[in-house]
């Protein structure tokens, strides 16, 4: 159902207000000084927070496209009332609350409210009255809980409140907001990286809005954190680095000893534990997972994981080529397996150097290749088994 559509039934327009709210908020922060920290829905949609004692509490609304805000207009009034009552119980005329609406409707030319926009020239001495008259135009029950809450403030105080107001139309839409993220942040990410640098940001971004509105994080977020965040991401980006997004995440349904892929047969031949199966099956999924994310990104140069894999196996080789050495053309099972358990131990630990790129560190991204070279059909391309090649299709087969 479009957002337009007129239905009244329709939860669009009440879904974009909800994720408008921290994507703006992302948007406003980077507007701000790195000290300055954001709280979303602290005592208003969002609540800035700066030096000192200093804080911006900020209605949003997200009207359609072509929205006019009026004198007795709902959002204005709605967030007046929050206002007032956050006024009164910091203080009155010695707090340090400053009141934000940020709207995508414009202010009407002929409404007194613009005398509350940012960019106005208008004369605001006559704010108290133009304001109190149009509380006395309006019979709403809204603007008549208003109208006795006001009133219960002093003259200097009623022009102290209002001189806190300032309304911020034809703010940016929720469509708008991604470039002008990426204008305003990515200057210095090569283009082609730009979405996918933004989409990452957004999604830590949203991680903690997200703990924030449950109340499970009660500190603002600083706009350095958010600076910090952009260039630990932005570097993965850079020509000797690669992005990392499944470190932590794990494949459904672990069950190492029903897994019948060749990989896992290959460890199960050596004894190898259940824990240690399974924490292989965890790095091929990853690493799999994540090569397939580089190359949807578009991330990797032509040829590149190709080139990769066969320095893997060549070091592989040469490992298994010492190992192997001193055994006889009969040695035992159970030498046999010792050996396969010893490629495997270096493939496992002491091969982190073998590394894609310079400063791709991620030790499953390793670890994992391995394992998907050790898939490999119709032969995998590294095995630990010295004998598993000669005995591979008995393997298959269900024997060893």
């Amino acid at each position: 159902m479009s957002i337009g559509s007129g239905d009244k039934f329709s939860a669009g327009p009440q879904g974009l207000g909800y994720i408008y709210q921290p994507r703006l908020a992302l948007f406003k922060l980077v507007e701000q000084p790195e000290r300055t920290g954001v709280l979303i829905e602290g005592q208003d949609d969002l609540e800035f927070v700066g030096e000192g004692r200093t804080r911006s509490l900020a209605s949003l609304k997200h009207r359609a496209p072509g929205s006019t805000l009026t004198d007795l207009s709902s959002d204005f009034w709605k967030s007046v009332r929050i206002w007032l009552d956050r006024y009164k119980s910091a203080g009155r005329s010695t707090s340090q609350l400053q009141f934000f609406m940020f709207t995508t409707a414009t202010v009407a030319n002929t409404s007194f409210l613009s005398a509350f926009l940012m960019d106005t020239s208008a004369s605001t001495d006559a704010l108290p009255e133009e304001f109190g008259a149009a509380m006395e135009r309006s019979e709403a029950q809204l603007i008549g809980e208003i109208r006795v809450s006001y009133s219960d403030l002093s003259e200097e105080e009623r022009r102290d409140f209002l001189g806190r107001v300032s309304i911020f139309d034809a703010s940016p839409r929720i469509t708008d907001i991604a470039d002008l993220l990426s204008d305003r942040l990515l200057r210095t990410v090569r283009r082609e990286y730009r979405q996918a640098v933004l989409e990452r940001l957004e999604g830590w971004w949203n991680d903690i809005a997200v703990r924030q509105i449950a109340g499970d994080k009660t500190e603002p977020i600083y706009g350095a954190e958010v600076s910090d965040k952009l260039s630990s991401i932005a570097e993965e980006y850079r020509s000797d680095n690669l992005p990392i997004t499944f470190r932590g995440k794990q494949p459904d349904g672990i069950d190492p000893d029903a897994d019948e892929r060749l990989f896992v047969r290959q460890l199960r031949i050596l004894g190898t534990s259940t824990d240690r199966i399974q924490s292989a099956i965890i790095d091929y999924y990853r690493a799999f997972e994540q090569r397939s994310s580089w190359a949807r990104e578009d991330l990797l140069v032509p040829g590149e994981m190709e080139e990769y894999e066969d320095r893997l196996v060549e070091e592989w080789r040469r490992y298994k080529d010492l190992v192997v050495e001193t055994l006889g053309t009969d040695e035992s099972e159970e030498k046999l397996v010792a050996a396969g358990k010893e490629l495997f131990r270096w493939a496992e630990f002491e091969t982190e150097n073998l590394r894609i790129r310079e400063r791709v560190t991620e030790p499953y991204v390793v670890r994992g290749a391995f394992h998907i070279l050790a898939n490999g059909r119709p032969l995998p391309r590294v095995h630990w088994h010295p004998k598993f090649l000669e005995r591979i299709e008995g393997i298959l087969e269900g024997t060893t």
